[in-house]
């Protein structure tokens, strides 16, 4: 094990885990990089970062080459060399990379009722396809991220007495102390979970568990398995719809929170409803709502 990665083990249990596997993949592709160009990785030098900063210029957007950067910093001052001040050589190609690149990111494309019930109606009637189904309608309902969705536990849903489901995000990203956060779920998702606990082994206790070989298994299904999911099952969808490229793990929340507000429901009331902290962040899936029709 590198320096630089036991340095990173120190942050274990402080930091949330997508944080952490940031901060290895980010250090770990500078380091490689320093590497084969015959840099020396830490403590950082000026012309190092400023000839890196060229070769992320190209290929990525500025707000994965502003995190990589961040990264790399932080790693310089876990190794004990203090706060990396940048000269005038890096602050100049910096402001011109900012000034050429667009500020805004790529969204993702929101997955609405509409297609939501086209999405569902398309799964399978495997074990697979009945989680799939009820994995698909909750995420929509919770507006949840993956992260939630791989977390919940059997004992953080309520099944109501109307009819509807009530649940809880123990943890998330912009919730790291654990407050937790209370959500709701309609009709739908509580006869499709129904369907679904009672197919999977009662002693497992992931809401949504792996799967191998239709045999469910004692673990959570990992994020990676969500994204999958959503983007397989818009593919399975006949008539018009987003381009694969367009969907991603978050096109359920962000298709949520667009319903939400054409519903007429104000952005506090849908901050809340999806844990989120920063209105810009929201504002940036709610601007597309318009755009939000699949039919």
């Amino acid at each position: 094990m590198t320096n630089w990665q036991s340095q990173l083990q120190r942050l274990e249990g402080a930091y949330a885990p997508n944080t952490l596997r940031s901060y290895y993949a980010d250090v770990g592709e500078f380091v490689d990089w320093c590497e084969r160009a015959g840099c020396l990785t830490f403590p950082l030098r000026d012309d190092t970062l400023t000839a890196y900063l060229a070769h992320m210029e190209q290929r990525l957007s500025f707000s994965s080459i502003r995190r990589k950067l961040s990264s790399v910093k932080r790693m310089h001052s876990l190794l004990g060399h203090g706060k990396h001040t940048h000269g005038e050589d890096f602050t100049i190609a910096y402001r011109r990379m900012r000034r050429g690149k667009t500020m805004s990111q790529r969204q993702a494309r929101g997955i609405n009722e509409e297609l939501l019930l086209r999405a569902i109606a398309a799964q399978s009637s495997t074990i697979t396809g009945i989680r799939n189904a009820a994995l698909l309608s909750v995420g929509y309902d919770f507006l949840a991220r993956r992260s939630e969705l791989t977390s919940l536990q059997v004992s953080d849903i309520n099944f109501e007495e109307g009819g509807t489901l009530r649940g809880v995000i123990r943890r998330s990203k912009t919730d790291q102390f654990g407050r937790g956060r209370l959500t709701f779920g309609s009709e739908r998702s509580a006869k499709l979970l129904r369907r679904w606990l009672r197919r999977k082994p009662a002693d497992i206790d992931w809401v949504f568990c792996a799967i191998s070989h239709e045999n469910c298994l004692d673990r959570p299904i990992c994020g990676r398995s969500v994204n999958n999911i959503i983007k397989k099952s818009i593919v399975r969808v006949k008539g018009h719809r987003p381009r694969d490229a367009e969907i991603s793990g978050h096109s359920l929340r962000v298709g949520a929170a667009q319903d939400l507000l054409i519903k007429g429901h104000d952005t506090a009331a849908i901050m809340r409803a999806g844990g989120w902290r920063s209105l810009n962040v929201l504002s940036s899936y709610l601007n597309q709502a318009e755009h939000n029709v699949w039919s």
